[in-house]
């Protein structure tokens, strides 16, 4: 594949309104940072910080929250960089389409797919969760066959697949109104999150961090692996790069100062989290309002609750919008179906393809266990971060000359730190995770052989 070749072809967009599209530019850095603050703080805290404790960590995963923003921390910086330089709605696709080929950037697309579409479906099954503990509070009892999926003992999540639903019309609409959508949301969940960091501290026990390493430090190692889908929120932000103003500034903006912001909750809140109550008890979708609910502090509660839903639902809207982002890139190559990237007019936005999306995420949504889609979602996130910091490596090398305003500091070192670290947590995942990643993998394979590379534009050209 010829790299010189298809640099020409993708960042060209980067120097002027793009050739192919009617997508608008009307994002700060502002707003990309609280699309990303958006996008991490929700499942992290609100639904896998419990389970992660129950099941991997116990108190410790304070410091599981710290290894996996590490983690991030170096593909962040790696996806600045590309964000910078080379743009895109693509993310991570679109770099790998400059620096590795169109192969490469496949299976990278494909691993994107995985990662946003069960992303948003995951965060959907969390968010209904805390829909479950919110009528509670209030009273209100609904059918338990509406209310969870067949592998939680019901008929359909009904409340998972409306979320989805309401997402879908909010982003038909146009990402200028999502996005502000997205900021209020955000503050009403910033503050609910400020709440519960008050009352946890007034009934802070230091004996529930008593054993603190209950699963030892290979513990702290799972614990980073499954909340690391904690952290996917400032990828989606790299997907926004067509619609933002000042691009090379602003992308690297939204996605440091985001990650950083949200790092430092989640450590604070898991600590008080696993203050308050026993990590053994704290293995259920809405933890948070659960704990608050056997304090006897039903208000309170209700109130988290709602912060609770505001948040995951800005998350279901970040994730949702990367998706589509990822798929109008690969679409726009023939990958996919190049009807996918036709765009509205009137929307400035690809309506069809969010429509179509929408519909199978709400499938997903309504009857899939939570557990084996958080894992699922890691392993296609890791796997795609680690290919995004060898593309800084490899371009570093092969197109020196590229407009780099913002440059990954002590390269290749970098880098490299976030390629180990990537490929270490990945194979603390279970082995069940790794056959369906692999399934999943072939599928990708088989669909580009015999459908991608005969379509590709690049090969046409």
């Amino acid at each position: 594949m010829n790299i010189t070749r298809n640099v020409l072809m993708r960042t060209k967009p980067m120097q002027g309104a793009h050739q192919e599209s009617n997508l608008h530019r009307c994002l700060s850095g502002f707003d990309l940072t609280l699309f990303g603050i958006g996008a991490i703080i929700g499942a992290g805290i609100f639904v896998l910080t419990g389970i992660a404790a129950a099941t991997q960590a116990g108190p410790a995963i304070m410091f599981s929250y710290a290894l996996a923003g590490v983690a991030c921390a170096f593909s962040a910086l790696c996806y600045a960089e590309l964000a910078a330089s080379i743009g895109g709605c693509g993310s991570a696709y679109h770099y790998a389409y400059v620096g590795l080929g169109e192969f490469i950037a496949w299976i990278i697309g494909w691993q994107l797919i995985l990662e946003y579409s069960l992303a948003t479906s995951t965060v959907a099954i969390g968010w209904a969760g805390y829909v479950r503990d919110l009528l509670s509070a209030i009273g209100i009892n609904v059918p338990n066959n509406l209310m969870h999926g067949p592998f939680n003992g019901g008929i359909v999540d009904l409340p998972a697949v409306l979320i989805i639903a309401f997402i879908t019309f909010l982003m038909c609409l146009g990402v200028r109104k999502s996005a502000w959508f997205n900021t209020i949301i955000v503050g009403v969940k910033l503050a609910a999150i400020l709440l519960f960091s008050v009352i946890a501290t007034m009934h802070f026990d230091i004996k529930n961090w008593h054993p603190f390493l209950p699963f030892g430090f290979q513990g702290i190692i799972n614990g980073a692996a499954l909340i690391f889908f904690a952290y996917i929120g400032f990828d989606a932000v790299s997907t926004a790069a067509e619609e933002t103003i000042n691009p090379q500034r602003n992308m690297p903006i939204g996605i440091l100062a985001s990650l950083a912001i949200c790092t430092v909750i989640y450590i604070i809140v898991s600590g008080l989290l696993t203050g308050v109550a026993s990590y053994t008890t704290l293995n259920v979708s809405s933890p948070i309002s659960n704990i608050l609910l056997a304090l006897g502090m039903h208000v309170a509660s209700a109130i988290i609750a709602v912060g609770a839903i505001a948040g995951l639902t800005t998350v279901i809207l970040v994730m949702f919008y990367g998706l589509t982002r990822v798929l109008l890139a690969m679409s726009r190559d023939c990958l996919l179906p190049n009807q996918l990237s036709v765009i509205s007019e009137k929307r400035s936005s690809p309506i069809k393809l969010i429509l179509a999306v929408g519909f199978i995420m709400m499938i997903i949504a309504g009857f899939a266990p939570i557990h084996s889609l958080a894992a699922l979602v890691n392993i296609g996130t890791l796997s795609a971060f680690a290919l995004v910091c060898l593309g800084v490596i490899i371009l570093r090398k092969t197109k020196p000359e590229l407009p780099r305003p913002f440059k990954v500091p002590a390269t290749p070192l970098v880098p490299a730190c976030g390629i180990l670290l990537c490929l270490y947590l990945m194979f603390s995942l279970s082995g069940f995770t790794w056959v369906c990643f692999l399934i999943w993998m072939m599928v990708g394979l088989c669909w580009y052989f015999i459908y991608g590379q005969k379509h590709s534009r690049l090969n046409n050209d």
